[in-house]
């Protein structure tokens, strides 16, 4: 299973609720995307959620 290197974001499990009440097994996948960063002065590639991105957590390499 995917999950996000820096705060390890992975699969949430849950219902699908109808307007019925009917519950189905659903999945919360988050938004991973693999980019270059840089890593103690180095370029590696890494799989980083989009909220560690936009918070600024990982820094992109140019």
């Amino acid at each position: 299973m995917a999950a996000c290197e820096i705060c390890g974001k992975t699969t949430r499990f849950g219902n699908q609720v109808s307007f019925a009440g009917n519950r189905n097994n659903r999945t919360f996948k988050p938004n991973l995307q693999r980019v270059r960063a840089v890593i103690n002065g180095r370029t590696m590639k890494m799989t980083v959620c989009t909220r560690c991105l936009k918070a600024g957590k990982v820094h992109k390499a140019v």
